[in-house]
């Protein structure tokens, strides 16, 4: 059997002694055109394969409901990412609260699966709390690119309570005692998001985690789901099965772009595409995997 959690606490190593280490380039100007590109393209690819599985999962909750055309599916799923973008175009402040709220809880839950997870009836609001700290940190360290990122997703915030955020920033961290047996990784990561977000603009840091610990501890569970005994060869299933949604959610991802600099310019429509884009994915991502939970109890 494969030791999950033998990979992930090197995961969480590597990404936590690479954050040490980019405070040596703390004044290294990290936003510009080129590394705004290298991050789309990073969250394009790297960032949404973990969630080019998701056709599989689709087909479990075919079965669930007996339903036996696999295109209802992809119809469903495609709807509702649509329905997603509508929304955020006509109530954005709305769907991007929504969104920071369930990207939270899919963070803190994910990034639980290093371990077991201690079970109780305030696990969903202590997931909740220790995802937070990927939104907390930037609103903290660099509220200013922060609230810049907000606006050019059509939402307006005056100003930010620090109060609040630091609050919130302790109950993140106090949350990873009451949600893993082994607490030490999750500590690693705390800390490691806080350093990303010290040295890097939001947007770098978040590039950092989502792509390079999010989306891989993520891939890891996937690969384990293929194949429970060899890594390798669950590591090539997973290549094989992810790649074509991967690519078909890259290509989308450049379309949409194309058309928006007509109107933007393209740090903005890069912005736009990446976050509008990741909700797109994220709220049906999160319904499905909700579905299967309920179904499989």
């Amino acid at each position: 059997m494969i030791n999950l959690y033998k990979y992930n606490k090197t995961l969480s190593l590597i990404i936590f002694f690479f954050s040490l280490t980019s405070l040596a380039f703390v004044n290294l100007e990290s936003d510009t055109p080129i590394i705004t590109l290298i991050c789309f393209f990073l969250i394009a690819t790297v960032g949404v394969s973990h969630g080019s599985l998701d056709h599989l999962k689709g087909y479990k909750v075919l079965k669930f409901y007996k339903i036996k055309e696999k295109i209802k599916f992809y119809l469903a799923y495609i709807f509702f990412s649509l329905v997603v973008i509508l929304f955020w175009l006509n109530f954005p402040y709305l769907i991007l609260v929504l969104f920071l709220l369930i990207a939270s809880f899919h963070f803190g839950k994910e990034d639980s699966s290093f371990d077991k997870v201690k079970k109780n009836k305030f696990s969903n609001l202590l997931f909740f709390l220790k995802g937070s700290i990927i939104v907390l940190a930037p609103l903290y360290l660099h509220p200013t690119e922060t609230l810049k990122i907000f606006d050019i997703l059509n939402v307006e915030f005056s100003n930010i309570n620090s109060d609040a955020v630091v609050l919130l920033l302790g109950l993140s961290f106090l949350s990873n005692f009451f949600i893993n047996e082994k607490v030490m990784i999750a500590l690693i990561d705390f800390f490691s998001v806080i350093l990303l977000n010290f040295t890097f603009t939001p947007l770098v840091a978040f590039t950092i985690y989502f792509c390079f610990l999010h989306s891989i501890r993520h891939t890891f569970s996937l690969i384990i789901e293929l194949n429970k005994k060899n890594f390798i060869k669950g590591f090539k299933d997973f290549i094989v099965t992810a790649l074509p949604l991967t690519l078909i959610t890259a290509i989308l991802f450049l379309i949409s772009i194309y058309f928006l600099v007509n109107y933007y310019v393209l740090s903005e429509a890069i912005l736009k595409v990446i976050f509008i884009g990741l909700a797109s994915l994220t709220f049906p991502h999160i319904l499905l995997e909700y579905i299967i939970e309920k179904n499989e109890k």
